[in-house]
């Protein structure tokens, strides 16, 4: 049991540091790593996605917060536009949450693959946006909202991998939206991981210790460490090039998805 506590503990320093750097809320880590440990635990298959969605969504809520917290202090979030788009973000997450619940495990698999993939190629592209782009209105600002929840809660992430390029889309500075882009990972994880909660909530298969699609050792785990490394990220996006942790990171992001495409 102790090498799976430690690589719990492994999961939450890498996901704290790309929640503070990234503003990714570590998800995109954390999920992957989550299927493999699980899977080594003699966890029915057909629940492994899921709890790994659902603990990835609870630790994010501990990680955001940190993250957010250090950005705040370097008055790096713009909390007008965590407003604006809040309550498309709530609608979306809850909606995402049911429709996951329903999918098969592979299928989630497939699609967090796919996923990865379209992640990577963006970083690499790393296009400029026009300088004319603006944020859009209140309508505009509840659809993409909805949006970015409903990816979220179907790959357990805090959604920075949306908000971050749609910011920058609308000319906020990478820093900024960084910043800002923590700070919506909360209302995404608190959503996610009711949602997760709910639709797991009497499924007598689940693992000893889950709460719903939450399994409480390995979120535990991840928290523990990854509030302590969250400021560390911070840090570093204020400091080093983010451009080129950027394509690193890509290549991260390329091959997780292929070792997960073929675990299907």
């Amino acid at each position: 049991m102790l090498p799976v506590i430690l690589t719990y503990l492994g999961v939450g320093v890498v996901a704290g540091v790309l929640a503070g750097l990234l503003g990714i809320g570590g998800g995109l880590v954390i999920v992957p790593m989550l299927v493999f440990v699980l899977g080594s635990q003699n966890i029915p298959h057909e629940h492994i996605m899921h709890i790994a969605l659902g603990t990835s969504m609870a630790s994010i809520i501990f990680t955001s917060v940190s993250s957010f917290r250090a950005h705040h202090k370097r008055g790096a979030v713009n909390w007008t536009i965590v407003r604006r788009i809040t309550a498309g973000i709530l609608t979306g997450t809850f909606l995402g949450t049911y429709v996951a619940s329903r999918l098969s495990t592979n299928f989630l698999k497939g699609f967090f693959a796919g996923f990865l993939y379209y992640v990577a190629i963006q970083m690499l592209m790393d296009r400029k946006p026009k300088t004319s782009r603006e944020f859009p209105g209140q309508a505009g600002m509840f659809s993409v909202g909805s949006i970015i929840g409903v990816v979220s809660s179907l790959v357990g992430i805090g959604g920075g991998t949306l908000s971050v390029p749609f910011m920058m889309w609308c000319n906020l500075s990478i820093h900024e939206a960084i910043g800002t882009s923590a700070a919506i990972g909360f209302p995404i994880a608190v959503a996610g991981s009711i949602g997760y909660l709910l639709n797991g909530a009497g499924i007598s298969s689940l693992p000893q210790y889950s709460f719903g699609y939450i399994y409480l050792p390995a979120l535990a785990g991840i928290v523990c460490a990854s509030i302590l490394t969250a400021p560390l990220g911070v840090r570093l996006a204020h400091s080093l090039p983010v451009s080129k942790l950027k394509k690193v990171f890509a290549g991260l992001l390329i091959l997780v998805g292929t070792r997960m495409l073929f675990s299907i």
